[in-house]
């Protein structure tokens, strides 16, 4: 999710809300501030940090983290991730095909919605034709692209009604997928948020539904006060894997990752899953056994977008190699994240099949070299001067000040330019201008994955479809070729064929850096001495419907 799980964009620790309001909440009462548990769970609320969604929670339209954790909580999908990251059946009863092009997807019967209404196949096909459409100007729409009829429903002058042709409702739990190819880790896809069902009342006022929707999952909304936080209760029609041990979640938006922090050293906030960048150094040691530091499926880059003239062209190229052979990665992540980083080696994160890769044709341009970087800028400058002083835009409201700024010392002293960190009050402030296509300079990125396979950390955000603001290509990269070798890994026959298949398609962006690659995150995190049963899962968000209180 783009910083996207979620996809996409990962975002930040924090927008919002002062910790006496928390300390309020907590109480000791067995609701917290949740009202009914919804008659399912047990125990206690629970309190976790977020940030504010990006867009009201339409599963569709959320590509963030702070979205994301949300509509994954109250949505339910044909198949759920487990901890490590193996797809299950979770609404669906069988997924199959005997060519990965032609599937027949079956649900289990009797399924609901938190409004008691019937979630059938249909319910699967409008919400999948209502993402694919350009018409709904919706951020998961690139998500379709595989299936049959997408080009069509993907131009500006789409029919509002228009419908994918590969989707086809044989009754009330059986529906069929036609593919543009074949594609063997289809199934595998089918828990991204993006691929949830939506209940028939959703579609008269979209927007409106996403302020409390009717959902499907174990939690439904029970409010949600703007900035500050959302309250999840059970879902008493979920009866799935992921039903809730608790009586729900109080999601806090904080305008502090240090007052979240201090939160959590006092039980007043019980499961984070980012640590400020002053706590690094002595979190686990503050925290002992409930501190929480393991590889995990996040890569941290900046974006240097192809529609800055400063990085266009033969100059451009120059200046992107430039740039990234400037960064001093391994300094920065010894001296500022104490074992939460490791510098990149390619563009997917190393708990994936296939990431983490040491092999990628060209990666030499991520190892530092200041006299190569000096000469790439003077080459670059020799055929088109930079024009003003280089920025490096971020969201203040997360711990990333003191990274950017190192980033920019190291790109100053070896490089001789201005390097200007440019905060930005608030992540969906930052986001709005870099959808606009307004942001110029670069600004921080990277990517929490949506579902564990290489494919979700290139498609999404260097796939041509997925640029000009239909998807998370935020640098709005094309490449033809770079294209083409992701449809083949998507056909291969197997996993390693496609994972062979992809590393090719990296050697294409390590050649075109449309992102510097900075280094993997590691899920990182900590809970209060009130919780049990807390683990964290693949793509470093905690399974919250399993901690008891």
């Amino acid at each position: 999710m783009a910083l996207s799980r979620r996809s996409m964009m990962l975002g930040t620790a924090a927008t919002g809300v002062a910790a006496a309001t928390l300390a309020a909440c907590t109480g000791g009462s067995s609701g917290g501030s949740g009202g009914s548990d919804g008659g399912s769970g047990s125990g206690e609320m629970i309190f976790a940090n977020t940030t504010e969604p990006e867009n009201p929670l339409i599963p569709t339209n959320t590509g963030e983290v702070g979205g994301g954790r949300v509509v994954t909580s109250i949505f339910a999908g044909l198949v759920y991730y487990t901890a490590d990251g193996k797809a299950e059946n979770d609404l669906a009863e069988s997924i199959e095909s005997e060519d990965n092009q032609h599937w027949t997807i079956k649900i289990k019967s009797g399924l609901k919605f938190s409004d008691d209404s019937d979630l059938t196949a249909q319910s699967f096909v409008d919400a999948w034709n209502f993402g694919a459409n350009a018409a709904n100007a919706q951020l998961g729409q690139y998500f379709f692209e595989p299936i049959e009829g997408y080009a069509d429903l993907s131009k500006e002058d789409v029919a509002a009604d228009a419908k994918l042709p590969g989707l086809e409702v044989v009754d009330d739990t059986t529906f069929t997928v036609q593919l543009v190819s074949a594609q063997s880790d289809f199934p595998n896809r089918l828990g991204y948020s993006a691929y949830m069902p939506l209940p028939a009342s959703a579609f008269g006022d979209i927007e409106a539904f996403g302020e409390k929707p009717v959902s499907n999952g174990p939690y439904m909304v029970d409010s949600w006060t703007h900035d500050k936080e959302i309250v999840l209760v059970p879902n008493p029609n979920y009866d799935g894997p992921r039903k809730a041990k608790n009586s729900g979640i109080t999601f806090v938006v904080y305008d502090s990752d240090e007052t979240m922090y201090n939160d959590l050293l006092a039980d007043n906030v019980d499961v984070i899953d980012q640590i400020p960048t002053s706590q690094l150094q002595n979190f686990e040691s503050d925290l002992g056994d409930r501190a929480v530091n393991d590889p995990g499926a996040v890569f941290q880059s900046f974006t240097l977008p192809g529609y800055d003239p400063n990085f266009e062209g033969e100059a451009g190229a120059l200046r992107r190699e430039a740039i990234s052979r400037a960064i001093d990665r391994k300094s920065i992540c010894d001296s500022l994240f104490f074992g939460t980083r490791t510098p990149a080696t390619d563009f997917v994160a190393p708990v994936i099949p296939g990431g983490g890769a040491t092999d990628i044709e060209g990666a030499d341009v991520l190892e530092f070299d200041e006299a190569k970087a000096k000469d790439l800028w003077a080459q670059a400058e020799a055929k088109s001067p930079f024009k003003g002083p280089l920025t490096l835009a971020y969201n203040a409201d997360g711990p990333h000040a003191d990274w950017v700024e190192a980033v920019c010392n190291s790109l100053k002293n070896t490089l001789g330019i201005e390097a200007n960190p440019t905060p930005f009050p608030a992540f969906g402030e930052m986001r709005e201008q870099i959808r606009a296509r307004k942001l110029m300079g670069t600004w921080r990125s990277g990517w929490q994955a949506d579902y564990p396979s290489m494919y979700n950390f290139l498609g999404p955000l260097y796939g041509s479809g997925a640029a000009d603001g239909n998807g998370s290509n935020d640098g709005d990269y094309k490449n033809p070729e770079f294209d083409q070798l992701l449809s083949d890994g998507l056909a291969a026959a197997s996993e390693d064929e496609a994972i062979k298949i992809w590393k090719q398609a990296e050697a294409l962006i390590m050649r075109d850096l449309p992102v510097v690659p900075l280094w993997y995150q590691n899920t990182f995190g900590g809970y209060s001495s009130l919780v049990s049963n807390v683990e964290y899962g693949w793509d470093t968000v905690p399974l919250y419907y399993e901690i008891t209180k």
